[in-house]
């Protein structure tokens, strides 16, 4: 398990602070991303994912743009999206985009689809909130279709139906890596199963084992359906400094902001310190040490038998030269001794 085990990083592209503590400009942000994606690939992380969001704290609204100027600098990471919100996209350009993508970086393009967590994309593309299960299920539907025929007959209930149409630039060399995110939901778990679709559990909160179900349904279903077996990853928040006390105290200076910020919107009470050390040392937060953040991440990847873990690195305002610290350390540190660990187990 520990040699074949890949480790990604994620971010969204947080609005950080510059040395003068002020925000940085989106685009100065979209610039620090492209340069952790390369550091990612000098330290030898296997993928390098990013999110999409239509917001004023987070960067990045177009990933693949992002990713595709990332490709020019990089060599062998994989290339991809957490998550494409294809509920209120064109799956035949979100296709195309990736497609592109994989062309662009010799096949290192990959795809994550879900609905999002933030709504904002509905009004801005002039999609309606109330089809935001119809509109998923129905590109969803689509896009498997994409991926795996160049052409194309199709009839749904969102959108014109195509026939015998093709694809441009088709995909070289195999079909377009594409994983369905989910946040924790059984519908979604046993959707992605139905397409046959490596499984993304996104775990932001609590106990990691407490996916364990989720797990087991997947696994239930693509038996059911008669489906091959399939990775399942998991995407989590995390953060590496040289020691626990470092890491924990410069993770919570962007993380709290961050949490209320976004908890004011849905509800939710302003994060104590003490249920953030609670998240640290029992809950979904990777954050500490190398040690540390090794041995949380193997007995998660050991509670679900996963295949991957994608590490969500950035948290809020914390500093571009912060991240490039953790990256660093993920990748000389953190990987080699979950190999280990995994190995060993």
């Amino acid at each position: 398990m520990g040699e074949s085990f890949e480790f990604g990083l994620d971010t969204f592209g947080d609005i950080t602070i510059g040395p003068d503590g002020k925000p940085l400009k989106h685009a100065h942000v979209i610039r620090d991303v492209i340069q952790e994606g390369v550091l990612a690939d000098q330290v030898g992380i296997d993928a390098f994912g990013v999110g999409e969001h239509h917001r004023p704290d987070f960067s990045v609204s177009a990933p693949e743009v992002v990713l595709a100027a990332t490709a020019g600098l990089t060599k062998r990471i994989r290339l991809g999206s957490v998550v494409t919100v294809l509920s209120s996209d064109d799956p035949i350009r979100v296709f195309e985009r990736f497609s592109t993508l994989s062309a662009a970086s010799s096949g290192r393009a990959e795809v994550t689809l879900g609905r999002g967590s933030f709504t904002e994309s509905f009004p801005l593309f002039g999609y309606d909130l109330s089809q935001y299960e119809e509109l998923f299920e129905d590109k969803l539907d689509l896009f498997a279709t994409l991926v795996r025929s160049e052409v194309v007959t199709w009839q749904g209930r969102t959108r014109p139906p195509l026939q015998n149409q093709r694809v441009f630039p088709p995909m070289d060399g195999g079909p377009l890596r594409t994983r369905i995110g989910v946040g924790g939901s059984p519908e979604s778990v046993v959707r992605a199963a139905r397409y046959g679709f490596p499984l993304a559990l996104a775990i932001i909160g609590g106990d990691p084992a407490r996916f364990r179900p989720y797990v087991d349904l997947y696994h239930r279903a693509l038996a059911q359906l008669g489906q091959s077996v399939q990775p399942i990853a998991v995407h989590s928040p995390g953060y590496i400094a040289p020691s626990d006390e470092q890491a924990r105290e410069e993770y919570w200076q962007g993380y709290k902001p961050m949490h209320d910020r976004i908890g004011a919107e849905r509800g939710w009470p302003p994060m104590t310190h003490a249920a953030f050390i609670r998240e640290v040392e029992h809950g979904a937060l990777h954050v500490g040490a190398p040690e540390t953040v090794a041995r949380k991440m193997a007995a998660t990847a050991k509670a679900l038998d996963l295949a991957r873990f994608d590490l969500k690195y950035s948290a809020g305002t914390l500093a571009h030269d912060k991240l490039m610290r953790c990256i660093e350390l993920y990748g000389t540190r953190v990987v080699p001794l979950v190999r280990e660990l995994l190995a060993t187990q």
